[in-house]
């Protein structure tokens, strides 16, 4: 089996493969970042690195099985300026596409964030199938929605395992993980209850999503590869209930938000390794997907 892998980041596909048992005998990925690059081959050391996107041929490549990836998001994001298809990251689609079509794989699958419809609409009548949406909330701590077109068949949501930012906290943390008293008096209002029972928000700073502190007994915003003024990386912001003090996320526990297994990126700085997982895929919901390969 001959997996060719897109945008590969940090080969969290190849981590979901090896979950469900999936074996192959070549894993290709196309990947620029080095820190990604880095993480990956510190933990696949047989994975076969193509290089740019653009640069790759099919007719250099053996017959594909699986081809997946989640492409560049910026132009797409609710999040971001929606630049759709003029953005020159999201006009990545394209190479998904043109490789889908030339190495003629027997499964696909390419994973997005949520966005306007009239987008996720050309995208589908590229690949031919409807995208699901799966909230990673199913399978993680945090508030994950994205969207995934794939021709794996029956895909279904995935159980929901209950799991709450307090299942993921790290016992010992540290010391620079807690915000300063000067950061700290920034926010409002600072509610440590869950409001009405409606609310995991128990203060910001701004309506960005890295600068909202989300209460412990919930589930947290979606892990970002930038955060807020808050320098939180992306993570989220809580409210450590041993210290009283407010904190963000250590990199084992943003591992844990994605499901990653830890210390996975450890090889890599920890500004990039917030970045990568950010950037990343929940492997559980990716897990969840290839399990109907099988």
């Amino acid at each position: 089996m001959n997996i060719l892998s897109l945008f590969d980041g940090m080969s969290c596909g190849q981590i979901a493969l090896n979950r469900v048992g999936i074996k192959y005998d070549n894993y290709f990925a196309s990947e620029i970042d080095q820190s990604a690059i880095q993480v990956t081959m510190d933990n696949y050391p047989n994975t076969k690195q193509l290089g740019d996107v653009t640069k790759i041929k099919s007719s250099d490549l053996p017959q594909i099985d699986l081809l997946i990836g989640g492409s560049p998001c910026q132009g797409f994001s609710f999040a971001g300026k929606q630049l759709n298809f003029d953005d020159p990251r999201s006009k990545l689609f394209f190479e998904f596409v043109r490789l889908k079509n030339e190495c003629n794989p027997k499964y696909f699958l390419l994973e997005n964030v949520k966005m306007r419809k009239d987008f996720q609409d050309i995208i589908s009548s590229y690949l031919g199938v409807e995208p699901i949406e799966i909230n990673s909330s199913t399978v993680s701590a945090q508030d994950r929605k994205r969207l995934y077109w794939t021709n794996i068949p029956n895909i279904t949501k995935p159980e929901n395992k209950n799991i709450y930012l307090k299942d993921i906290l790290d016992d010992n943390v540290d010391d620079s993980l807690f915000l300063s008293d000067t950061i700290a008096s920034r926010y409002f209002p600072i509610n440590c209850t869950i409001n009405n029972n409606k609310s995991c928000v128990i203060g910001k700073l701004s309506d960005h999503q890295g600068d909202r502190i989300f209460h412990i007994n919930c589930k947290g915003s979606s892990l970002s590869a930038s955060g807020g003024n808050n320098g939180a990386g992306g993570c989220n912001i809580i409210f450590d209930p041993n210290s009283n003090k407010l904190r963000k996320l250590s990199v084992f526990e943003c591992e844990r938000l994605q499901t990653v297994p830890k210390d996975y990126t450890k090889i890599a700085k920890k500004t990039q390794r917030y970045k990568m997982l950010g950037n990343g895929w929940t492997v559980d919901v990716i897990a969840h997907i290839f399990k109907n390969i099988i």
